[in-house]
């Protein structure tokens, strides 16, 4: 039978681009409940720890509070009684994540609105005419993302 591998604290944080503090920080916290250490101390990461940084991360990313992760962790840890929390606690983070993807679809649409009217002030070297300009004067592509992002 073969060795686990085993990854120092420093490879990890390469792999992740995260600081040492940071995965010492969610050691210490609780968010890696299963952190080996050898003779002298020092924290040795398998691949199920590795596993579990990419999930802190993603939920993060995803808007998820560090307190709300630590449960998550722990009901991992709790094995299949906690899978309908699981499942639950994902359908949320599902939703807000999509309520996110429609407010930033909002900020892009403005973002690109907002290059096309300089594109268009630069060309016509003045900002005038386009200060004043409806809606129903834009092109249509262009009224959408107005409209969109000004709703």
């Amino acid at each position: 039978m073969g060795s686990v591998k085993m990854y120092s604290i420093g490879e990890i944080s390469k792999q992740f681009n995260l600081p040492i503090s940071t995965i010492r920080y969610y050691d210490k916290e609780g968010l890696l409940l299963n952190i080996k250490r050898d003779s002298n101390g020092i924290r040795k990461f398998d691949e199920t720890d590795i596993r579990a940084i990419q999930v802190i991360e993603c939920l993060k990313k995803s808007g998820m509070q560090l307190k709300d992760i630590k449960v998550f962790m722990k009901w991992c840890d709790t094995g299949d009684s906690s899978l309908e929390n699981r499942k639950e606690m994902f359908y949320k983070r599902k939703e807000d994540v999509e309520n996110q993807m429609k407010e930033l679809q909002k900020v892009l649409d403005f973002v690109n609105y907002k290059c096309w009217y300089y594109e268009t002030a630069c060309k016509e070297k003045t900002e005038k005419r386009l200060k004043n300009i409806t809606p129903q004067d834009m092109p249509e592509n262009i009224r959408i993302l107005y409209n969109n992002s000004h709703c």
